[in-house]
């Protein structure tokens, strides 16, 4: 018997009505998040508030929740293409968790990509398919993701591609903010994975 892709596994089997709604659910929130909610942000608390200015906090940490629910949760390479490929391309297209340098981010966009991959194939390889413990497979997808993402941004800075006054925003946003979105996004997906269990299980 052929071996099942990992990318093919889920923590349950879900109904196709059930895996349907999630994939829609998940994936509209990887698209319209980055888009309207930084933007909602702004207009409520206004541009220069302190939460306005750590809106990629916010996103990020939604985005990658959604990210890592959909590794549990959704099976198929299709739809976790999908799901991976939303949020950057919805956040350069809205230009507002980024502000001037949303342009740039242009470049980071293959990067961001893999790195979304790379955590959501851990979750998958380790939690689903080894069948070892969950912050094992978020430590290792995180680590993973932001080594992905900041040391290609590294690489086409040795290029001089980004404008030296936005060098040092850029390296936040593509390393530490990347640690610290993905770990939230860790931590609220536990959540959500231990109320599915315990209502899986009744």
């Amino acid at each position: 018997m052929e071996k099942e892709n990992t990318l093919n596994k889920s923590i349950y089997d879900f109904s196709e009505k059930i895996d349907f709604i999630q994939t829609w659910i998940i994936g509209l929130i990887a698209f319209l998040v980055p888009t309207f909610l930084a933007q909602f942000i702004q207009i409520v608390f206004g541009a220069q508030s302190i939460i306005a200015t750590h809106s990629q906090i916010i996103v990020g940490s939604i985005v990658n929740t959604a990210l890592i629910i959909s590794a549990v949760n959704i099976k198929g390479w299709k739809k976790i293409i999908g799901i991976v490929t939303m949020p950057s391309v919805s956040t350069v297209l809205s230009g507002y968790v980024f502000g001037t340098a949303s342009v740039y981010m242009v470049y980071m966009i293959p990067a961001i990509w893999l790195g979304n991959l790379a955590l959501i194939y851990f979750y998958k390889l380790i939690l689903l398919e080894k069948r070892k413990n969950y912050f094992l497979a978020g430590s290792l997808g995180i680590a993973v993701k932001v080594l992905v993402i900041f040391g290609f941004f590294e690489i086409l800075n040795l290029f001089e591609i980004f404008p030296s006054k936005l060098v040092a925003n850029l390296q936040t946003a593509m390393g530490l903010t990347q640690l610290i979105t993905a770990s939230v996004g860790m931590l609220i997906a536990f959540g959500i994975y231990q109320i599915e269990k315990k209502q899986i299980k009744k």
